[in-house]
């Protein structure tokens, strides 16, 4: 098994995994708690349009900061708790939804929080090649998309019995195993520097709690929804 990490573009056409560590993986993996599908979209003028076609609930973010005329913003835990009777959800995002929208394989989307049930379940969908895919700021490196991604590649290697890393999957594997440095690497890195300047930092908290669900979501014609077992 070829078992590759790459930044915005993903390198395989087998299987895939979006990684945006702080906020939209894990925003998306425990939405999935509370809808049975999440609509990504690339603008706001898009989200408003899809939601008087749906009669969803709305979510999203630019900057961090929540989109005016959104129903909520890009809080994994708030988007998990949202009290409502819509079972679709559409969310636009600065980075991780619009990596989705370039994909052309089977893209699963991981971070901490389903690290192991992302890692396993990509072992089981995949004939030759996972590639682990960082969304990043804008197209500039995120430490913490890196840091989450070699969580992810070390359960991938956990579940394989044979594969071959490329070097920079190598580095992020080692980069995550020492727990007290990818929490440093969480609350200051660029992106959690700007949310505990939003007031947001329990929602970095959130996103740095390893293995806390077995959720999967599988991006296909257009929507996420939950892997079943």
């Amino acid at each position: 098994m070829k078992v590759t990490l790459s930044f915005e573009k993903t390198s395989s056409d087998d299987v895939s995994i979006m990684v945006d560590a702080l906020r939209a993986s894990t925003t998306i993996t425990l939405a999935l708690n509370n809808f049975n599908r999440i609509i990504p979209c690339f603008t706001p003028e898009e989200a408003f349009k899809l939601k008087e076609k749906y009669d969803c609930v709305i979510a999203g973010e630019r900057g961090g900061e929540m989109i005016e005329g959104f129903d909520i913003g890009n809080s994994p835990q708030n988007v998990e708790k949202y009290e409502t009777d819509k079972d679709t959800l559409i969310l636009t995002t600065s980075n991780g939804t619009r990596i989705l929208e370039n994909m052309n394989s089977t893209v699963l989307v991981g971070g901490m929080v389903n690290a192991k049930a992302v890692g396993k379940k990509s072992t089981l969908l995949a004939k030759d090649h996972i590639d682990v895919v960082m969304a990043g700021v804008k197209g500039n490196f995120a430490l913490e998309d890196f840091l989450a991604s070699g969580e992810i590649l070390y359960w991938i290697c956990q579940y394989s019995d044979e594969y071959e890393l490329n070097d920079y999957a190598k580095a992020a594997i080692l980069a995550s195993r020492d727990y007290e440095a990818l929490k440093e690497g969480f609350y200051n890195c660029r992106s959690g520097k700007r949310l505990k300047g939003l007031n947001h930092e329990k929602d970095i908290e959130c996103c740095f709690s390893k293995n806390i669900t077995t959720n999967v979501a599988i991006y296909e014609n257009n929507e996420l929804k939950l892997i079943k077992d």
